[in-house]
């Protein structure tokens, strides 16, 4: 049930017998041969499979977040982390303002994390609200699915390479990228970072059966709606 296709009347309905909702999180950056969304693309839509079902709002994607990385890559838009923790900060105040106290955050971006523990601190600010923060695509569940299909995943790898997050007649390398000495990334500046990955991917093979990714989703769905489900006080 997504907030933008309800008014206030309906949210206000809604919040005298529930008080959960979920915010997706994304990001607009490099993706190798992928769509630019690729983080918000994946959360949002997560958010919406998890929730419709169930009949609980999901906010529109955060579509910016921490890319700084990424940034010698054209099309990529990063916030600064103080601006980042603001906004979600901000969000949060709104969301609790209208009546929300049980939050699923569905993160679709590890740059993001800084913000996991901003809330925290929001929480402790507020402490008749509850906020979970979901990296849906290392969730336990999900990870072990993607390490069975195959350990060698990374970003804009298979791993991303969803039929929602393609594009058009786009064709994709057939080989397997070795994968990135992440310890070499952390020194690495913007430009620097793009002369070493070149087109992006940090390792892995492009593309994997829609079979294999379809099964990953459905661990996904499973996963996430037990969190918006079960655990809250």
């Amino acid at each position: 049930m997504q907030i933008s296709a309800m008014n206030w009347m309906q949210v206000e309905d809604y919040l005298k017998t529930d008080d959960r909702c979920i915010l997706p999180t994304g990001s607009t950056e490099q993706h190798s041969y992928l769509s630019l969304s690729v983080d918000s693309i994946l959360a949002s839509k997560l958010a919406n499979d998890v929730a419709e079902p169930l009949g609980i709002p999901v906010f529109p994607v955060v579509p910016y977040g921490l890319a700084q990385q990424w940034t010698a890559y054209p099309g990529t838009v990063t916030l600064r982390i103080e601006t980042y923790l603001a906004v979600i900060r901000d969000i949060l105040d709104s969301i609790h303002r209208a009546g929300f106290r049980r939050i699923l955050i569905v993160n679709g971006h590890g740059g993001n994390s800084p913000a996991a523990g901003m809330v925290k601190e929001w929480v402790m600010d507020n402490p008749n609200s509850q906020v979970k923060w979901h990296n849906w695509w290392n969730a336990p569940q999900v990870w072990a699915k993607v390490h069975e299909t195959d350990p060698v995943a990374s970003h804009a790898s298979w791993l991303e390479n969803f039929p929602w997050t393609r594009l058009d007649g786009i064709q994709f390398p057939e080989h397997q990228k070795p994968m990135a000495n992440m310890g070499k990334m952390e020194v690495l500046n913007p430009s620097a970072t793009r002369a070493y990955l070149e087109d992006g991917n940090m390792g892995g093979v492009y593309q994997k059966p829609d079979d294999d990714m379809l099964a990953i989703w459905d661990i996904a769905i499973q996963e996430t709606t037990a969190l918006i489900e079960e655990g809250w006080e």
